[in-house]
């Protein structure tokens, strides 16, 4: 059986719980405060102060713009749709946008759309592997585990210097 451990790390978004395998270090989850579908407490096994230098050090970079990928060891846990659809959320470029049919249409059948939105709203390592990318076919904000107004933050914080120019003017 695998050991697990966390820690919670500051961000603009508020506290995120990092919990990660004791032995390889890989990254199992991040949580934000009141994340739907957190794990009980009982399951992130038990908090440590030290150790997440890497996670810490990438979140930090990605919130203040000199980061656009994560290289982390992850080790997300869900059924085989499941990480399917989370290995597609990690190829979703950087400031672009997916929905959930055209991530359908990836794996081969645009009737898989409602399948590939469960999946996504399950996905337990927020911010990292980017589910907060995928919007509705209209471009609308849906859903988001962590909230739409953390779900906003995210998608402005990596519009281009441009677009964000823009949209103020």
């Amino acid at each position: 059986m695998t050991v697990l451990v966390h820690t919670v790390i500051d961000s603009p978004l508020g506290p995120l719980t990092a919990v990660a395998e004791e032995e390889s270090g890989a990254l199992t989850g991040l949580y934000f405060a009141r994340h739907l579908r957190m794990p009980p407490p009982e399951e992130l096994g038990r908090r440590v102060s030290t150790g997440f230098v890497a996670v810490r050090g990438q979140l930090a970079e990605y919130f203040s713009g000199e980061r656009t990928r994560f290289d982390l060891p992850l080790a997300p846990r869900g059924n085989a749709f499941q990480l399917k659809v989370w290995r597609l959320l990690e190829r979703i470029p950087y400031g672009q946008r997916r929905s959930y049919g055209q991530l359908a249409r990836e794996l081969g059948d645009v009737s898989l759309a409602q399948a590939v939105g469960s999946a996504n709203a399950r996905n337990p390592i927020s911010v990292i592997v980017p589910c907060h990318r995928v919007v509705g076919a209209d471009g609308s904000l849906t859903g988001y585990a962590g909230g739409l107004a953390r779900k906003r933050f995210l998608l402005e914080l990596e519009e281009p210097a441009a677009d964000r120019a823009a949209r103020l003017f």
